[in-house]
């Protein structure tokens, strides 16, 4: 599995191809830059097939529908965060952006702990509520997309409408629990691993087996 990352959009949120299979891919998150993710796309001579989206926000989903029309790729979304598809105001691009809002009306949606086959690879959705309702991690093989749930040495926000600090803790828990080393590929700034994040993340760091304390 190769992984490739832009940083797209006013915010300069990470877009990632996974190559599931020669001269195949798919996309998590796509947040502005369209014509310049679908030049890479046609660089690298990829067919992009789905786009899988962490959460609704519109630093991440920006980009995603001019890039859906020139490719035909599915979106998925978690259930709880389709409506922001659709909202300049749910997704905070009213509030937060001065480009065109492009709503999405072909997707997809997705709860907690399903599978998206692609290719050679299976994604695991994994509900991370907290940053919105709908937040996921998607996790395939050895690798976590986390989106705005969790990154290096720091965790989502949750002032926003629909954020909740005790279901983002909770996620962290749930996160922190699973078993093994995971390279973690986070929604903003570098990429970690989770047992980094475990030791030094301070949102992190002491929550494992947190559940069973409680």
């Amino acid at each position: 599995m190769r992984i490739h990352i832009l940083q797209l959009g006013e915010l300069h949120a990470n877009s990632y191809i996974v190559e599931t299979a020669p001269g195949r891919c798919v996309a998590v998150d796509i947040g502005g830059g369209s014509r310049i993710f679908l030049e890479y796309l046609k660089m690298k001579q990829l067919r992009l097939t789905k786009i899988l989206l962490t959460h609704g926000h519109f630093d991440h989903i920006g980009g995603v529908e001019e890039v859906r029309e020139a490719t035909g790729a599915e979106v998925y979304i978690h259930q709880n965060d389709a409506p922001m598809l659709t909202s300049p105001a749910k997704s905070l691009h009213s509030a937060m952006s001065i480009m065109e809002f492009r709503p999405i009306n072909d997707y997809t949606v997705v709860v907690g702990d399903c599978f998206i086959n692609d290719g050679d690879c299976t994604f695991r959705v994994f509900h991370t509520p907290g940053h919105s309702y709908g937040s996921v991690c998607y996790i395939c093989d050895d690798v976590i997309f986390s989106g705005d749930t969790l990154f290096c040495c720091s965790a989502g926000r949750t002032d926003f409408p629909g954020g909740n600090a005790q279901f983002l803790r909770q996620s962290l828990i749930r996160l922190g629990e699973l078993e093994g080393d995971y390279k973690v590929y986070p929604g903003h700034n570098e990429s970690t691993t989770l047992d980094y994040e475990r030791e030094n993340n301070p949102y992190l760091a002491g929550l494992r087996g947190a559940n069973e304390r409680q």
